[in-house]
């Protein structure tokens, strides 16, 4: 798999006149699973809507293997995303739905689809449409939307939520699974016991601002 960094360099983002990041400055590497931890509004799914290209910073610049998003290129390349609720289309169903964002990839077949249904605990079979699925059902396919076609960057804005505890039993494998190929992992969590376990590197926000990182091994 090839080594992937991303860097904000002095990274500041405003949003209506309103200072959503501020001076942000990271380097992020495979092989390690980042935290984020923080309360509602200290900017933690706006770093990673950042990160991942959603949104470009208004100073400063997010520099992916090199490039300079927004610029160089406009997301990086090999990123599964979830962040805040999933959305798919309601009137399709799960397997449909991850058949349609497969489309935008080269050399995925039905069986990768089945595969990561089955690893976040949903049945390939099931005809139900989207709008039917209960939360949980709804966040299971989110997280299999972000491993389908093996990314080497994964994001993971509050994966537990809705979640049972044999959903998060289920994330819990797929993290330690993808956390063995040596990707590049970023996890926000409020589960403060659950981000530790995750974690090797966590940031807390506050504000907008990065205001301590502990590596804890």
């Amino acid at each position: 798999m090839k080594e992937r960094k991303i860097e904000l360099k002095n990274v500041t983002k405003i949003i209506k006149g309103k200072k959503v990041l501020d001076k942000i400055s990271l380097e992020l590497l495979s092989g390690t699973v980042y935290g984020i931890r923080g309360i509602n509004g200290s900017g933690k799914t706006m770093l990673m809507r950042l990160i991942s290209g959603l949104i470009y910073p208004t100073e400063g610049s997010v520099v992916v293997d090199g490039k300079i998003l927004g610029k160089e290129v406009d997301f990086p390349k090999k990123l599964g995303l979830l962040v805040e609720y999933p959305a798919f289309l309601e009137d399709d169903t799960g397997r449909k739905n991850l058949e349609w964002l497969a489309s935008l990839q080269e050399n995925m077949g039905e069986e990768e689809i089945e595969n990561v249904m089955r690893k976040v605990g949903l049945d390939p079979k099931d005809k139900r449409k989207y709008r039917k699925y209960s939360l949980g059902m709804k966040q299971r396919l989110g997280l299999a939307a972000v491993i389908l076609g093996n990314p080497d960057i994964l994001i993971f804005d509050e994966p537990l939520n809705a979640l049972d505890k044999e959903g998060i039993a289920l994330f819990d494998t797929i993290l330690q699974e993808e956390k063995r190929k040596g990707k590049l992992i970023l996890v926000s969590c409020h589960d403060k016991e659950k981000l530790e376990e995750y974690a090797e590197v966590i940031f807390t926000m506050e504000e907008g601002r990065i205001v301590s990182e502990e590596k804890r091994r």
